[in-house]
């Protein structure tokens, strides 16, 4: 039967493999991932030894054709992105949305993400919340933070290094000093740490921290 499989992979502690995504990577004719070097680091500590092919933004809509007409003629795929679940801020929807418009099943396996731990250990409510990924770099930046001004569910954010001091300001001038906001980073790694507090007392720690790691912000609702 045609079918592509969603494999999430570690997003750091590679203890958070799960055995079926193992089993499921070992079985399937071909792996599509979003780096096939880092990739390759993953699949050899688990003896996985199926074939892999590169699948990332770059190539994604020249691809996506092909890939879902050899689904089609049998070959059962699995998608993995560098670390956690595929298509969360990571190329997948277009592949998964074509798959389903051709008649191929899709299976996501549950397992790793990076902003639900960040968001169930920041002690903000998480009972509701949006995911916000990366706010845009220039164009619609301001339009977005102006549209979430008002939102009073917990918004959850990822952002890089080099664009962290930037973001935490935004949220200091658009939802103001006061708000309560968690930043988690190096999730499951050794170096992993969470700074919780207002704005801007987040902002003035990281002002004079070594700033490293992918980061995960979580931002408190309206009141």
């Amino acid at each position: 039967m045609s079918k592509l499989y969603l494999v999430p992979t570690p997003i750091g502690n590679l203890m958070d493999m799960t055995l079926r995504a193992i089993e499921v990577l070992r079985s399937v004719d071909l792996i599509l991932a979003e780096d096939t070097r880092n990739s390759g680091k993953l699949l050899k500590h688990f003896e996985i030894q199926t074939p892999m092919r590169s699948y990332h933004m770059h190539n994604e809509h020249k691809t996506v054709e092909s890939l879902v007409e050899r689904i089609k003629g049998g070959t059962v795929m699995a998608l993995i992105s560098d670390a956690g679940t595929p298509a969360i801020s990571d190329p997948g929807f277009l592949l998964v949305r074509t798959c389903l418009e051709s008649g191929i099943a899709v299976e996501c396996l549950p397992g790793a993400t990076a902003f639900i731990p960040a968001l169930v250990q920041s002690g903000i409510p998480c009972d509701r919340f949006v995911f916000e990924g990366f706010l845009p770099v220039k164009k619609g930046r301001q339009t977005r933070l102006k549209t979430l001004q008002d939102e009073t569910r917990t918004m959850v954010f990822y952002e890089s290094p080099h664009k962290l001091l930037k973001t935490l300001g935004d949220i200091v001038d658009y939802f103001g000093k006061d708000r309560r906001i968690s930043v988690s980073r190096e999730l499951s790694k050794m170096y992993e740490e969470t700074i919780r507090g207002s704005a801007q007392e987040v902002l003035d720690h990281f002002r004079k921290a070594m700033i490293k790691g992918e980061f995960v912000i979580i931002v408190a609702g309206k009141p």
